[in-house]
């Protein structure tokens, strides 16, 4: 492979070094050629290297320059691959640190924008992709251990070319081919013993579902999301003098209402209509009628809100992450939950952002989801409030002096006491239970 060079450059003062970098890319390969020009009394003198990531040999340039003669030479130095570096990227401004987790191992092939590892904060998971593809050469921090932003992680041996991906096996049509006979089953191996003073270590892998009988422990890292997790339920209950009221929602009609326009709903949405968005925008509706509960103590001030965020809590395999709506009280049934369905998908695959769990005025957490029947949520700190819904039921209650079945909802409202006095909090409560039964008020204002 010939590459031309042609340089026309005269007015270079004399003794003058210039360094000069060209890349030509082509289907098959990707070219860089670096060019020295030395300046000096015999006239210009050019020195030049190309290096060809698809073949590699020495390649041939031809140098042409606006000069009495032309030069064709041979490159003195081989190809060579680079290597990068790759480094943690910037965290939020709330966050100092995560724990490595890598995907890949040493010598795996990645394509560009391959995952490599994830940095695990104490409130999301950050994923690190390959700038470009590559081997993966060497990890320069170990798996599990603490990195700050701006540290290097890994060095990637940049070769432009993607691993390739497996192909599905084409299925013959016509008749299966008749199942294997099960291979007899092989004796029991005796365990052997394990070395006097080395315990035998388990696989921390899914803890949970080692229960065999053995009497065996093990012993995993609390990863780093729990660990804040556990940090600030801690923090809210030695801070916050926590009282919780109850009260019952009748869902009847918000049943029939929800069953009513659901096929609408979906079809216009292409979202199913839930009983999460009555519930935020009731609660919205009552903190517009009861500020005190969006407000929060700072030091010894009161800070009062005229925005409603409302945080949701949303269970992912890592911990209890609260995506955060804004602006709930401009929001109608549609917006809510269309929002929601985005921040939960984005929690579930562990792409949240930082940004989207910052802030929040007000919670609610719906155990209803796993069949709770009852219980007292705590504080989202730094909130004074959170609404803990729970499982629809049938109940028998008392409608005008008859006993009927009905489907019944325990709502609880764990809040502050040294900022909200339990009048205020009654009265919230029963504004969101009035306002689930009966959605006609909040557009009346009632």
């Amino acid at each position: 492979m010939a590459g031309m060079l042609q340089f026309s450059s005269r007015s270079l003062p004399r003794n003058v070094i210039r360094l000069t970098s060209r890349i030509w890319k082509t289907e098959n390969c990707h070219v860089t050629v670096k060019a020295r020009l030395y300046q000096g009394l015999a006239g210009r003198s050019w020195v030049c290297r190309i290096e060809n990531n698809a073949t590699r040999k020495r390649l041939k340039v031809q140098q042409n320059v606006h000069h009495l003669r032309t030069q064709q030479f041979q490159s003195t130095a081989g190809l060579y691959e680079e290597i990068q570096t790759v480094s943690a990227p910037h965290f939020a401004e709330s966050v100092s640190e995560g724990d490595v987790k890598f995907q890949k191992e040493v010598g795996d092939a990645v394509a560009v924008d391959d995952v490599v590892l994830e940095i695990e904060t104490d409130k999301t998971s950050v994923p690190v992709p390959a700038p470009a593809s590559g081997i993966i050469v060497e990890r320069l921090v170990p798996d599990g251990s603490p990195v700050k932003a701006g540290q290097a992680l890994f060095k990637l041996k940049v070769t432009g070319v993607a691993p390739p991906k497996a192909a599905a096996k084409p299925v013959a049509a016509g008749k299966a081919a008749p199942p294997k006979p099960a291979a007899a089953p092989a004796p029991p191996t005796p365990a052997k013993p394990s070395a006097p003073g080395k315990p035998a270590t388990a696989k921390p892998a899914a803890p949970a579902k080692a229960i065999i009988g053995t009497r065996s422990e093990t012993r995993v890292k609390m990863n780093r999301m729990r660990q804040r997790i556990a940090q600030r339920l801690k923090e809210a209950q030695n801070t916050n003098a926590m009282l919780t009221t109850f009260n019952e929602v009748d869902m009847s009609h918000i049943i029939q209402f929800r069953k009513q326009h659901l096929e609408a709903f979906q079809k216009k949405y292409n979202q199913k209509f839930g009983f999460m968005s009555p519930f935020v925008k009731a609660s919205a509706f009552a903190l517009q009628d009861q500020p005190v509960v969006n407000a929060v103590i700072s030091g010894s001030d009161i800070v009062y809100r005229d925005y409603i965020d409302i945080s949701i809590a949303v269970a992912t395999p890592k911990g209890l992450v609260v995506p955060v709506l804004r602006n709930v009280e401009s929001m109608n049934f549609a917006d809510i939950e269309l929002e929601i369905s985005a921040l939960g998908n984005k929690a579930r695959k562990g792409t949240l952002a930082v940004e989207e769990m910052d802030g929040g005025t007000f919670s609610i957490s719906n155990g209803g989801v796993f069949g709770s029947l009852m219980g007292t949520p705590i504080i989202n700190p730094p909130q004074s409030a959170i609404l803990g819904m729970h499982g629809v039921f049938d109940r028998p209650i008392a409608v005008k002096g008859q006993v009927v079945i009905r489907p019944m909802m325990y709502v609880a409202l764990t809040y502050d006491h040294r900022l909200i006095d339990g009048r205020d909090a009654v009265y919230f409560l029963r504004k969101i239970k009035d306002a689930v039964e009966d959605p006609r008020i909040m557009f009346l204002g009632l």
